[in-house]
């Protein structure tokens, strides 16, 4: 899932020849901890495409990515990276969280480190993993974000009225929003408009822990 070997590598790019090339290399096909993920958000991506009526070549270019990638990823024979997952969701106008729901509600839920639900970023410099049952509506959600040392994360704009509050529990990461930008040491916390595009950045030699909560102005789920 962090990186490709070259014979997988070599695999993409013949299954990708006619079709975006870069697309079709961000995403890896899941190894046995990565299946049941894979999985969950190929059938909810075709659930969520199907019920409005879009097909997988609409899609895709809606998304900007290959119509095979979209096929592949909901066959669960592809697990997309963060920032596939970024393309799709945002085409589609729902958090990429909402791809990872599935199950039933429970008044109590245990979220064990061994069954974390991880996202990576193409290169493996920046994972993120869910601190939140995906279940039901919401307006937040709870995230522990790792930037490997010397490494930058970009995001998207997330929708109208989303915000981010981080707290960094190790290392120093740097974030840009927009224009503006705030180093952050261990202990140190920030709050921003993500309607914006905005980037992590770990400018030291140590991986970087940071926290993060976001806020939507409106439910999902």
């Amino acid at each position: 899932m962090l990186a490709l070997q070259p014979l997988l590598r070599g695999r993409l790019r013949t299954m990708a020849k006619d079709e975006m090339l870069d697309d079709a290399l961000e995403a890896v096909k899941p190894d046995t901890s990565a299946d049941e993920l894979g999985e969950l958000i190929g059938a909810n991506l075709k659930r969520i495409r199907t019920k409005r009526g879009l097909s997988l070549e609409a899609l895709a270019k809606a998304a900007g990515v290959s119509r095979a990638m979209i096929g592949q990823i909901e066959t669960g024979r592809s697990m997309p990276t963060i920032g596939l997952l970024w393309k799709i969701t945002s085409a589609l106008d729902i958090p990429f969280s909402t791809l990872m729901g599935g199950g039933e509600r429970a008044n109590l839920r245990v979220m064990r480190a061994a069954d974390a639900k991880l996202l990576t970023s193409k290169d493996g410099s920046f994972t993120s993993r869910a601190l939140f049952p995906f279940e039901g509506d919401r307006k937040t959600e709870f995230y522990e974000l790792v930037v490997k040392p010397r490494s930058l994360e970009k995001a998207s704009a997330h929708a109208p009225g989303t915000v981010e509050n981080i707290v960094v529990t190790k290392g120093r990461i740097e974030i840009s929003v927009g224009t503006e930008h705030v180093a952050l040491d261990a202990g140190d916390a920030t709050w921003f408009n993500a309607d914006l595009p905005h980037s992590y950045a770990n400018p030291g030699d140590e991986e970087a822990v940071m926290y993060m909560v976001i806020t939507y102005a409106q439910s999902v789920g």
